[in-house]
């Protein structure tokens, strides 16, 4: 994934409090108003810091937004074990579904979400799909090359999750997920 659980345990208790609350004051921010009127001086105001603390965590807002959908994105593979599991159309299922439900939170928790913003969001969550379906294949032992069906799943996991949090008139989760769940898996049915 994308931060290393191991240099988060490292950090001062003091950096980690910090980084909390600019996290904290960012995310209530984006429900606000749209990410590209935030700025890094809205988020140091929010968070009662001044920009000097804000630089020494975070370059810019552009990174800034990236950790905070890394973390939550991460939070809600942990929730569901997925990132200590290995590949079966079980777990391809719920992936599907924490991708689909995790971008339909997102599109209603945020204000004002533009191209960029979805932009930012989509390279985010599509580096961290594909980083934990190489992990899954990788573990089957396989002589195969696991980058070409785990790029092709993390399109169509990703692009499936994106029309249903577009959709107005949304079906039932699980219904979706289901119909969507073999278009995902024929790809990687070599390795189960």
């Amino acid at each position: 994934m994308l931060s290393n659980p191991r240099e988060e345990e490292k950090l001062d208790p003091r950096v980690k409090r910090t980084r909390r609350l600019i996290l904290r004051s960012f995310e209530d921010l984006l429900a606000e108003k749209g990410f590209e009127t935030i700025s890094v001086q809205d988020v140091t105001d929010k968070a009662e810091i001044n920009r000097a603390t804000f630089y020494a965590h975070f370059p810019d807002k552009y990174a800034l937004l990236d950790y905070s959908i890394s973390q939550m994105f991460k939070q809600e593979i942990e929730k569901r074990t997925l990132n200590a599991c290995h590949y079966t159309p079980d777990n391809l299922r719920n992936l599907i579904l924490a991708v689909c439900e995790f971008l339909s939170n997102i599109h209603t928790g945020c204000a004002q979400p533009h191209q960029q913003f979805e932009s930012l969001v989509e390279g985010t969550i599509k580096t961290m799909i594909f980083d934990l379906l190489s992990y899954w294949l990788k573990q089957t032992k396989s002589k195969i090359s696991t980058d070409i069906p785990a790029t092709v799943a993390t399109w169509a996991i990703y692009g499936l999750a994106s029309l249903y949090s577009h959709t107005k008139k949304r079906p039932a989760l699980e219904k979706f997920v289901d119909e969507a769940l073999p278009l995902v898996a024929v790809n990687l049915e070599q390795f189960a």
